[in-house]
């Protein structure tokens, strides 16, 4: 399975991003969908999940802000960031669960004060 992120860059402290992840097979067969992101020095961590029921899942550090979606028919999961922060600078990564972890490619989002 191949996943393809994309929708990062450079944005000012309270603007908007969204990122995509476009999978190669059906997202159904991938549960969870997660975004994760990794900062310069610190270890990746989990920004959101979502099931194929829809149940949702986010970090403490991001929840009201950021809003993970899908869209079944396009095999694409999305992050919404809104309110971003220099804090939410990083490589962010689209994961799928099917049987093993699947990883994409990072994008980055950079978010200037």
């Amino acid at each position: 399975v191949q996943l393809q992120a994309s929708g990062g860059g450079l944005v000012q402290a309270g603007g908007s991003l969204r990122l995509s992840c476009v999978a190669s097979r059906s997202i159904f067969t991938l549960n969870p969908m997660r975004w994760y992101r990794q900062a310069p020095g610190k270890q990746r961590e989990l920004v959101a999940a979502i099931t194929t029921g829809g149940s949702t899942n986010y970090a403490d550090s991001v929840k009201g802000r950021f809003t993970i979606s899908r869209d079944n028919a396009k095999n694409t999961v999305y992050l919404q960031m809104n309110s971003l922060e220099p804090e939410d600078t990083a490589v962010y990564y689209c994961n799928g669960y099917g049987g093993m972890n699947y990883w994409g490619e990072g994008t980055q989002v950079t978010v200037s004060s």
